[in-house]
């Protein structure tokens, strides 16, 4: 391949530095540039509720890899630099330099679109007011963690009951803030199923944290700066706020480009990333994903999703014949001292995806009874009556690594029969005789005889 083939890749995180990297392996001889309308790339967005919550003292160390390492990697990152315009037909894209505030136009034979997805920002009334945030990027961790240390707030409001919001209520409640969580659905934690969902909520109650779900945010009330949250007629007093409602794709661009979307708003791509133009291909939090359970197109934004994702758009681009298989939804959040995880379809998912689901819920201890530390472990298991697995849950100790069990049998296709007959270690301090995995199969396999 010729030194004149150039890659643009729009957007550093996750997605976008898999990409280049990949390109790169893939291509040794192709020019490639990244531009970057933050002031970081690579940066794990996971660990931002531990630097507010001071378990991470420097935000750098979120960093994996630096503009400079990529430059002696043959890579190109440019911070501060937004890509307003794509023009498929020229093959160029218009980049406005944030910094010297001048605009210039770059050719591209391949790009990469990796715009991520933006923090909801529903139009409360008050939600400008100083005092409240989202928590996203970097830059969002730095200023929310500065206005704690500087405001030295008492009361937090979390508008959002899933996993952010439930990182952050720990966050909150370590640095000594009272801290109530808003929902307006009847559960916290939504892709788990209700009863599962219930331990959750115990746990944050256990914590002092107060729970108001069913509750819809009507304003952020306050003058010069948040002073409470009014939801459903009930006014919460509040010093600082943090709206984590989800997160959108970002396909400003896409749209203006004439980029597919499907039919969940993100960025329509086939199993090499591609998109509906030629040359241009799509991952991370701006593009789809195929379900392997359902086999329908979903947006689940994940960072494992957008590495990989990623990694098959940038060898894609440079050449290679890469195929990305698919997503379960496979997530795990820390709160407090429960362990969160789910893969696949919770129960309600798989009805309202069509399927007729059974499910078993469980409690079995995390270790062998008398070795010291453990503690009970929840599995739930969703399935059909012929055995095939949909989907788990699991709360409790021993949750974070026990989930990937069950996300490689969804990989693998297996139903319950199969996880029955897992060898699955044991040695008291880890695991007791019967895994609880064990434990949940043998009891929703004789749901199934």
């Amino acid at each position: 391949m010729g030194t004149t083939r150039r890659l643009v890749v729009i957007g550093g995180v996750a997605a976008g530095m898999s990409a280049a990297s990949k390109a790169r392996r893939t291509d040794p001889e192709m020019e490639i540039v990244v531009y970057e309308k933050s002031g970081f790339v690579s940066y794990g967005a996971c660990g931002l509720p531990y630097y507010v919550q001071g378990i991470i003292e420097d935000h750098n160390t979120l960093v994996a890899r630096t503009p400079e390492q990529f430059a002696r990697q043959g890579i190109q990152v440019h911070l501060h630099h937004e890509v307003t315009e794509i023009d498929p037909e020229s093959r160029r894209v218009q980049v406005r330099d944030l910094g010297a505030g001048r605009e210039f136009g770059v050719e591209y034979d391949r790009l990469v679109l990796t715009t991520g997805g933006d923090a909801a920002r529903p139009p409360f009334p008050g939600i400008d007011r100083k005092g409240v945030f989202t928590l996203r990027r970097v830059e969002d961790g730095i200023a929310l963690r500065r206005f704690i240390e500087e405001n030295e707030p008492k009361r937090a409001v979390i508008v959002g009951g899933g996993y952010i919001g439930m990182e952050m209520a720990e966050a909150f409640r370590s640095r000594g803030l009272e801290v109530t969580v808003v929902e307006m659905l009847p559960q916290l934690v939504p892709n788990l199923d209700a009863e599962m969902a219930v331990l959750v909520r115990e746990e944050l109650e256990r914590n002092g944290v107060q729970v108001l779900l069913e509750h819809r945010v009507e304003e952020i009330g306050g003058d010069e700066r948040v002073e409470a949250v009014v939801a459903s007629g009930e006014e919460v007093p509040a010093d600082l706020v943090l709206v984590a409602v989800g997160v959108r794709p970002n396909t400003a661009l896409a749209r203006q480009a004439g980029i597919a979307l499907g039919p969940t708003g993100a960025v329509a791509v086939d199993d090499h990333q591609r998109t509906n133009v030629e040359g241009v291909f799509a991952a991370g939090d701006v593009a789809e994903a195929r379900h392997i359970v359902t086999g329908k197109p979903v947006y689940i934004p994940l960072g494992t999703t957008a590495n990989k994702q990623g990694r098959v758009a940038g060898e894609n681009a440079a050449g290679g014949d890469a195929v990305f298989h698919g997503v379960a939804g496979t997530a795990v959040a820390k709160v407090f001292d429960l362990e969160v995880a789910r893969t696949g379809l919770t129960e309600r998912q798989a009805r309202e995806e069509g399927f007729e689901p059974l499910s078993t819920t469980v409690k079995a201890a995390s270790q062998a009874h008398y070795y010291p530390g453990g503690g009970p472990l929840h599995v739930r298991l969703v399935f059909q009556k012929d055995g095939r697995l949909l989907g788990a849950q699991m709360v409790g100790k021993g949750a974070a690594k026990r989930i990937d069990v069950v996300a490689a049998a969804l990989q693998a296709g297996w139903g319950i029969r199969d996880l029955q007959r897992l060898d699955l270690s044991y040695a008291p301090p880890f695991a007791p005789v019967w895994d609880p995995i064990l434990v949940a199969a043998n009891v929703a396999e004789k749901a199934i005889r």
